[in-house]
């Protein structure tokens, strides 16, 4: 690891030191998937050690597939607690994505049970421990973003085998996102069983 990832990383840990105050378990939570056409949205919430860090943790946007792929591997293998969950597409045209990202978020959640949860924007309720909301916390909290990383290797591998399953969409280039080839296809063949419904009404006019 060189010396400017190394600071990097002890930045983002440097953020959430505070909440680590007299050995409190402190997890992150992060959702992917909110905003694609097509498969879960998919949640990660993880406890990590305060060391060692994991080279390449960080917003999941901001890190090549290669590299997310090294980083999730070392914090499955390094975390206290962690747990994923994904929601389906019919259960998001049920309830709304973001009420089925939040249901998702719960379950990872108490399934980890912290002592201080550090949530990536989203704000839950009732739950039996302190959960601290961070806009942008991708970006500024070390376990929010291995979290993040957790939750994209997690959900971008399902979208590969779902692309074997459905080769007409795309799906291992674009993770069911609404590109303009997806979309092409969905006027074409029309939706398949992962698809949300709910997100395709303008489209499928």
């Amino acid at each position: 690891m060189t010396q400017k990832e190394l600071d990097r990383l002890t930045a983002l840990m440097a953020s959430e030191l505070p909440y680590r105050a007299d050995g409190a378990l402190v997890a992150g939570v992060d959702e992917v998937g909110r905003g694609p056409l097509a498969g879960p949205v998919t949640v990660a919430c993880v406890a990590m050690p305060i060391e060692p860090l994991v080279e390449f943790v960080n917003d999941s946007k901001k890190v090549t597939e290669r590299r997310r792929g090294i980083a999730a591997e070392n914090i499955k293998n390094l975390a206290l607690r962690a747990s994923i969950v994904s929601v389906s597409p019919e259960r998001i045209d049920e309830i709304n994505i973001l009420n089925a990202t939040k249901e998702a978020m719960r379950q990872a959640a108490l399934e980890v049970n912290p002592d201080i949860l550090l949530i990536d924007a989203v704000e839950l309720k009732d739950m039996p421990f302190s959960c601290v909301p961070i806009i942008g916390g991708d970006a500024k909290c070390y376990s929010i973003a291995a979290a993040s990383i957790l939750a994209k290797v997690t959900r971008d591998a399902y979208m590969q085998e779902m692309d074997a399953l459905y080769p007409q969409y795309g799906f291992a280039r674009n993770k069911g996102y609404g590109t303009a080839e997806h979309i092409a296809a969905l006027r074409e063949f029309g939706p398949c069983p992962i698809h949300r419904m709910s997100f395709l009404k303008n489209i499928l006019k």
